[in-house]
């Protein structure tokens, strides 16, 4: 059996995660392991503020989109140090909610965090492409900024499907190109040029220069959307934030099999 590749990595010997190797898998969890310590407050400074928005607002949209139907079991995939797990837990009080993600420091932080009341979020190790996770158990699923790092978007989306219960909600926010030429040519001289100088101060020049890259490898809403058709889920929706910079992404499990 061959030994893996090396990881890919910046001048400063941060990961560098390459879509296009075999171990791009592996790359992606060393990148967030990297990168786990400080990551909601850089988030919080790259974004200029605007991520402790767009959570909100998604949940909104999900309050929304499922007409006060009942929320019992949530589960956030790819939850990071648990930003969203923890909104969700408290927005759905009386929802049992579990956070979801393959990286061991991530999951350390999102432990570690906190608590606010008494019945809060439960973190476990799993992957997106492989949900450790009953047929048809869960209410709502849902993901922060997780797209874009999977090798398998189709796999992914035939995961949530299998999931959720008959009518049960899939959310997904995620970084997106912008509508506007106007916004577009701002945002990029930005998120490609002044995010990754930011990362490269702060010793983590590769995950910061692969936040660009992986933007480029996600499929424009029209063709996310179809993907999710095609993955089970209907009534897909997408709702751009900050004029396109983010979307949310609502879908649901069919009523009836």
């Amino acid at each position: 059996m061959s030994a893996p590749l090396p990881s890919r990595t910046a001048p400063d010997g941060s990961p560098y995660p390459d879509r296009d190797r075999p171990d791009f898998e592996r790359e992606v969890r060393a990148m967030f392991t990297h990168i786990a310590r400080g990551y909601e407050g850089f988030d919080h400074l790259a974004s200029l503020g605007q991520d402790l928005l767009w959570r909100p607002m998604a949940i909104w949209a999900v309050d929304r989109y499922r007409a006060g139907r009942a929320v019992a079991r949530v589960l956030d995939v790819g939850c990071g140090t648990g930003e969203l797990s923890r909104l969700v837990a408290r927005h759905f009080r009386d929802a049992r909610v579990t956070g979801l993600d393959f990286t061991d420091g991530m999951l350390r932080r999102a432990a570690a965090h906190p608590r606010r009341e008494n019945r809060g979020p439960q973190f476990v190790r799993g992957s997106a492409l492989s949900l450790p996770v009953a047929d048809r158990s869960i209410d709502l699923c849902t993901s922060a900024f997780l797209l874009r790092n999977l090798s398998d978007l189709g796999q992914g989306f035939r995961e949530i499907h299998r999931v959720l219960r008959p009518g049960g909600t899939m959310l997904a926010l995620e970084i997106t190109e912008p509508e506007g030429s106007a916004i577009r040519s701002l945002f990029h001289a930005y998120f490609d040029h002044v995010v990754p100088a930011l990362g490269a101060a702060v010793g983590s020049a590769g995950p910061y220069r692969y936040l660009p890259d992986s933007l480029r490898s996600l499929p424009s809403r029209a063709h996310l959307l179809a993907l999710l058709g095609e993955s089970g889920l209907d009534r897909a929706q997408a709702h751009p934030l900050s004029g396109g910079t983010v979307t949310s992404y609502l879908a649901s499990a069919p009523e009836t099999l």
